[in-house]
């Protein structure tokens, strides 16, 4: 995780814009980025549901290398104290990034999907994902700014079950490369 120093006081520079819900002066290239900085603090309606099955746990297991018993066989799950096979931890990637598909298809969002290359992703468990859940994600843009000429957009997908417990909060940035 980058560490970042700041000295003195940040002022955007003129064509610039300060956006991100944390309070942070961000400025934001508008005339070399294509993205829309009106998109951070924006919320997307619920997407799914979406129904965990062994098979989806398994095979997702399978394709990480992941051995773990766990992930394939309920009784196993069972002696460690789960209702039935559990994910893996990364498994909430893959809901995630339904939920995503929300702002990445938004047009107005101005992000290039071949331009997009992955930079960061990150997990919060409220409770392990088993077979059975049935769960819904709602997509937060936390933030959008420029880098290097280079767009950024991080986002946080809060899972929830079908009793709206949380489950898995997905945090990811995406850099949309700039132009050359």
């Amino acid at each position: 995780m980058a560490a970042f120093v700041v000295v003195g006081v940040c002022r955007a520079p003129p064509g610039t814009r300060t956006v991100g819900r944390d309070g942070r002066t961000d400025p934001v290239r508008l005339a070399r980025m294509a993205l829309n900085p009106d998109y951070a603090g924006r919320e997307y309606p619920p997407a799914g549901p979406f129904t965990v099955s062994r098979e989806e746990i398994t095979s997702f297991a399978d394709a990480i290398g992941s051995t773990g018993e766990a992930h394939r066989d309920p009784q196993a799950a069972q002696a460690l104290g789960y209702p039935d096979v559990v994910a893996p931890p990364t498994f909430a990637v893959r809901l995630a990034q339904q939920c995503e598909a929300q702002l990445v298809q938004d047009p107005a969002a101005g992000i290039d999907f071949s331009r997009v290359v992955h930079g960061e992703e990150g997990f919060t468990h409220h409770r392990p994902i088993v077979a059975g859940d049935v769960l819904t994600g709602v997509l937060h843009v936390d933030r959008v700014r420029e880098a290097g000429g280079h767009g950024m957009v991080t986002t946080r997908v809060e899972l929830a079950d079908d009793d709206g417990q949380p489950v898995t909060t997905v945090t990811s940035t995406i850099v949309v490369r700039g132009e050359s």
